[in-house]
């Protein structure tokens, strides 16, 4: 077998591959006699049917293998003697396309190496941890959002016109063509104005009425509406109203706490407390993650594959037209060409990656099986009812898994790089900290 290289240009490579006819044919030979003991002909006994009997019957069958296995070998062989790494999976290709049996085989190979990773003293980086104590301000507001969602209602004077956000109880009787509609009646039905739980342009109609008011609304159901009977037609309901109430906020005391799940109400002050501050603590997490990025792009410099930057930007520019034109599900629309702006972005995550993947493999980060199962576990989340489903199609799925375990591998890097870096505590108020985070959510 011969290799030779044919190119050498920066991260591109590109070589020759002969496999001689002599080669393939003693590996059909060695394919051969290690299945020869198995094979039963007939008039041979079980492993004594000759060779060449054996070749005949078989030996065009096993080229094709003998001929994949060899090429194969031989890039396995080259990456090892190299030490090349392929940034994508490597393009080949017969040249002699007129190949006979007995011929020798020419394979052409290229690819774009992975670059050589430059070494960083993460002991180097500087970074600012930002600090946010939940304090008492912060705790009676979040007090008060939980009393306002655990709001009650309470009657309105007798006369009051209901406005949007009261809860108006009825009964309604719903007809299509002047036929009541199964599911279109209701008694002492509770229902608050501006929450969108009916047809649009049912709620709207209510606002203005009076407790013992009747009142015939008119609305026309989607046309995408869920019963198929109903979709698209017009519907009255006849509603008798016999209250108007006013939302009023929960009593903030020890029973709105147990409400929460609480002893007490000194006790939901500590759960808000606690939860507030974990929340403070991721985002000034991915405040600080982000100033790593930042001052890791500016440490390193090295070629980048451009196949790998090609393909970033291409999805880049693909996930922000979708965001731009969410009315498009599918991908039955023009080409999307990357703009400078793409591609200098996609060249930032291609080096920051390489860079973080070659600081996790020196420090032998790994993500464990556990870990791998909670991540897989929250996901499912999202679909209920098909947890298992879902769990299966990740467990059978090398592409999926991949896509869960990569910002696993990544967040255990940045904080195996965190350990190491000079990290400083900055305390700030929780304003300080939301512009912080609005200026991520901007760039």
């Amino acid at each position: 077998m011969q290799v030779t290289e044919t190119l050498n240009d920066g991260l591109k490579r590109g070589y020759a591959i002969t496999v001689t006819a002599a080669e393939l044919d003693a590996k059909v030979n060695e394919k051969l006699v290690e299945a020869q003991p198995e094979i039963e002909m007939k008039g041979f006994r079980k492993g004594k049917v000759p060779m060449p009997l054996l070749k005949k019957q078989f030996g065009q069958r096993l080229l094709g293998e003998a001929m994949q296995e060899t090429i194969d070998g031989a890039m396995n062989q080259h990456f090892e003697d190299s030490g090349d790494r392929p940034a994508m999976q490597p393009e080949v290709k017969m040249t002699n396309e007129d190949w006979k049996e007995g011929d020798d085989v020419n394979v052409e190979m290229s690819y774009e190496a992975l670059p050589e990773i430059p070494d960083v003293d993460l002991s180097t980086v500087k970074l600012e941890k930002l600090v946010v104590k939940a304090g008492d301000a912060e705790i009676d507001e979040a007090l008060g959002n939980l009393a306002e969602n655990a709001q009650n209602f309470e009657p309105r004077k007798k006369g009051t016109k209901a406005k949007d956000g009261d809860q108006v109880v009825m009964d309604f009787v719903g007809k299509v063509d002047g036929e009541a509609f199964e599911g279109g009646s209701a008694e002492d039905y509770p229902l608050v104005l501006g929450s969108n739980s009916f047809i649009p342009g049912f709620e709207e109609q209510l606002v203005g009425v009076k407790a013992g008011e009747e009142k015939a609304v008119t609305v026309s159901f989607p046309e995408d509406y869920q019963a198929a009977h109903l979709a698209g037609k017009e519907a009255v309901f006849d509603c008798t109203v016999k209250e108007v109430k006013a939302p009023k906020a929960a009593e903030i005391d020890d029973e709105l706490a147990k409400k929460f799940g609480a002893e007490d109400l000194a006790a939901l002050k500590t759960q808000i407390g606690e939860r507030l501050e974990a929340e403070y603590t991721g985002a000034a997490r991915a405040v600080m993650k982000r100033k790593l990025l930042d001052e890791l792009d500016a440490l390193v410099s090295f070629d980048l594959p451009p196949s790998l930057v090609e393909a970033e930007a291409g999805q880049i520019a693909h996930q922000l037209w979708h965001e731009e034109n969410p009315d498009v599900q599918g991908h039955d629309h023009p080409e999307i060409t990357p703009s400078d702006e793409h591609n200098k972005l996609a060249e930032r995550r291609v080096r920051l990656g390489l860079l973080l993947a070659h600081l996790g493999q020196k420090a032998e980060v790994q993500v464990s099986d556990a870990e791998m199962t909670q991540a897989i576990m929250n996901q499912a989340r999202q679909y209920p009812g098909q947890e298992r489903q879902f769990f299966e199609f990740v467990q059978n799925n090398p592409q999926m898994q991949q896509q869960l375990r990569a910002p696993l591998f990544e967040d255990k890097v940045v904080d195996y790089v965190f350990e190491l870096a000079e990290v400083t505590n900055k305390d700030v108020s929780k304003d300080e900290l939301q512009k912080e985070v609005e200026a991520l959510e901007d760039e």
